[in-house]
Parts: structure tokens; C-alpha cells; sequence
């Protein structure tokens, strides 16, 4: 076997200088900063807690990969978020507008096509979800029905206030979004979120191949001159993320729900209510007191529509206040399918 040569002066066994603590161990070999870097990106109130505990040395933090790890304490900083870095378009949102869903039960047959519209749009595998279908069943006595159940996008959001990196945040027309490029995938506005709305990408999402060729493609076409050409800004558009669509997807972050902010800008409908082939969903502007169903495009009085049908939201003792409303599911317009009547669908959400 090859004898591996060791520098003279980072070997600790041969140098004049003694190695007297762990931290001057990790700052030779210089693991201190990528420390100190896993520090930045670790969860603030873990952080806290550690600090007010007194250990003056060290700080057990979590990092992006999810590891606990040991920093040395005089090594952290604390990271300050530019926020107005962060005002792009998709973070302002749609001025004057405040945009709500009603989800009429009584119509929901589970066609599933609003899922198939949201997965293809949203670059998501067949087993991924922004949107589930649940059969529930409100006692043994009742018939079961179906209930689409998307993020609820609450006027006061619990996953925003627990996210670390203000990855999650919510708009001024009620949109509550995530940046993928900021989301270091700790998972906790997962745990924070009581309508179980969000997934994890625990996998390399669809078309990760495909954006890196075209990557590819783009920086070659960068290097020879040719960044302004026709194929190169088309490529560069499908490269670059887009926070209102959250593709490119991201492996290792959390997606959800988005209303389709990215339609709403172009004043079209969301994917998933203009693909319901039942009229179940209606969208529209609370400001205006209006919403459109889907299906048919009639517009309708949202207050009225909500009064006359004892529109209601769910957990609304939380005080979440979500902008999805529900109709019940009177009058029914279709049975669950015998062989659905015992089955379960599960929620992979929880």
C-alpha cells in the first residue's frame, strides 16, 4: 500500500504547535466556516434556545442537509434578510385584489382533473399533490362525499411565521407563496400548517435533466456571443425559477398550493378550477364581491353565493381565517361510487 504523505504543516503528530481545543482543530482543517456557513442556514429558535442556555463554547444547530451539529459559538452569525432585495414581482402580487376560492361539495364526482391540470402545470409526479381529493364521511349515518383540499391560503398563515428564511411568505391579495430558491427544506411550516396543504420533495422532480441540458445549452450559447439570441433568451425563460409557478422544481424544499398566481397575473383562471369538468370551484376577487365558476363562467355575488348556501371554512376556531370557502354537500349531485363507499383514500399529506 501507498504511504499517503502528510504536509509538515498540517500534520498535527509532527507539528510545534499543540492542537488545545476542537475549535483550532476545525479551523486548521478548515471546517469552521462550512460550520459557521450550516450555522447561518440553521433553525433561529433552536439557536436561541442553545444561547440562553450559557454554553459559551458551543451551539447545537440544524442544518440544511438535516444534520445536528456542534458550531463553535464565537463563530456564528446572526444573518439579517434583506427583505427589499426580495420585492420582486412575484413577491408584491397583484395590487387592489384579494382573491378567494369556494369549493362546492355537492358537485365533486372526484373526475380528479383539476389534480392532472395542477401536476402538469406545476411540474409534480403522479404521486405528488398541491391538491388531494378526500372522500370523507360525516357519521355512520350520513353518505359519504368528495372534497378537494388545497392549501387554504389563511389571511394569518401559521407556516409563515415559523419559516427561518422567509421562504413562505403571503401577499397583500391573499396569496401565500414560496420561494424554492430560499427554502432550506426544514419542514417546519409542514408541521405548522393544520390543513396537512403542503409535500416534500424527497426526490429529484420531473425534468431536472431536461433544465440542465437546456442549462447547458444556454451557458454554451452565453460563451460564443450569442446570450441575445431568439433560442437563447427562450431557453434562459425555461431555466430560470419562477416563485409565481415554483418551477423549476427544487429536491430537498417544500411546494403547495399557489392559486396559480401565475394565471391570475395574466387575469386567466387557476388550472385547477378552469379543468373541473363539474363546476365544483368558483374564483374570484373579495374586493369585488364576485367569484366565476370554473365550468359554466357565470359569475356570481360572493356574499350571497355564501349566505344562501351557508358557505363555511374549515377549523375556523384556529383562527387561520382561510380564503377557501366550502358549500355543503347538499343536494348532491353525485353518489360516491360503490366500490369508494368503504375504501379509503388517503391524504399524503398526513
Amino acid at each position: 500500500m501507498q504511504e499517503k504523505h502528510i504536509p509538515e504543516e498540517t500534520n498535527p503528530a509532527q507539528s510545534n504547535e499543540p492542537i488545545d481545543s476542537r475549535r483550532e482543530f476545525l479551523k486548521r482543517f478548515g471546517l469552521v466556516g462550512a460550520a459557521a456557513a450550516a450555522g447561518t442556514a440553521a433553525i433561529y429558535t433552536g439557536y436561541v434556545f442553545e444561547k440562553k442556555k450559557g454554553k459559551d463554547e458551543y451551539i447545537t444547530v440544524l442544518t440544511a442537509d438535516n444534520k445536528l451539529v456542534k458550531v463553535p459559538k464565537a463563530q456564528i452569525e446572526e444573518v439579517t434578510i434583506d427583505k427589499a432585495s426580495l420585492q420582486s414581482r412575484g413577491r408584491v402580487g397583484l395590487e387592489g385584489r384579494r382573491f378567494v376560492m369556494v369549493i362546492d361539495l355537492a358537485k365533486c364526482r372526484n373526475a380528479r382533473k383539476c389534480i392532472e391540470s395542477c401536476q402538469e402545470a406545476h411540474h409534480l409526479r403522479p404521486h405528488e399533490y398541491h391538491i388531494n381529493t378526500l372522500k370523507m364521511q360525516d357519521s355512520p349515518t350520513t353518505a359519504p362525499y368528495f372534497m378537494p383540499k388545497p392549501c387554504q391560503h389563511c389571511d394569518n398563515p401559521p407556516c409563515v411565521s415559523v419559516c427561518p428564511v422567509d421562504a413562505t411568505f403571503k401577499r397583500q391579495d391573499g396569496i401565500v407563496l414560496i420561494d424554492n430558491q430560499r427554502c432550506i427544506g426544514c419542514r417546519f411550516c409542514m408541521a405548522a400548517c393544520p390543513y396537512s396543504a403542503r409535500m416534500f420533495h424527497w426526490e429529484e422532480p420531473l425534468f431536472t435533466e431536461e433544465v440542465n441540458k437546456k442549462s447547458l445549452e444556454y451557458e454554451e450559447l452565453v460563451k460564443k456571443g450569442a446570450g441575445n439570441t431568439d433560442l437563447a433568451q427562450l431557453l434562459k425563460k425555461e431555466i430560470t425559477y419562477d416563485v409565481e409557478l415554483n418551477t423549476p422544481q427544487k429536491k430537498g424544499t417544500i411546494s403547495k398550493c399557489l392559486f396559480s398566481a401565475d394565471r391570475l397575473r395574466e387575469n386567466k383562471l387557476p388550472y385547477c378550477v378552469s379543468a373541473c369538468p363539474n363546476g365544483v370551484f368558483y374564483f374570484g376577487d373579495e374586493n369585488e364581491d364576485a367569484v366565476t365558476n370554473g365550468t359554466t363562467k357565470e359569475t356570481f355575488v360572493l356574499s350571497s353565493l355564501l349566505k344562501d348556501n351557508a358557505g363555511y371554512r374549515l377549523m375556523e376556531e384556529l383562527g387561520t381565517k382561510p380564503r377557501i370557502y366550502y358549500l355543503p354537500p347538499k343536494n348532491r349531485l353525485f353518489d360516491v361510487p360503490e366500490e369508494d363507499v368503504n375504501a379509503i383514500i388517503p391524504d399524503p399529506h398526513a
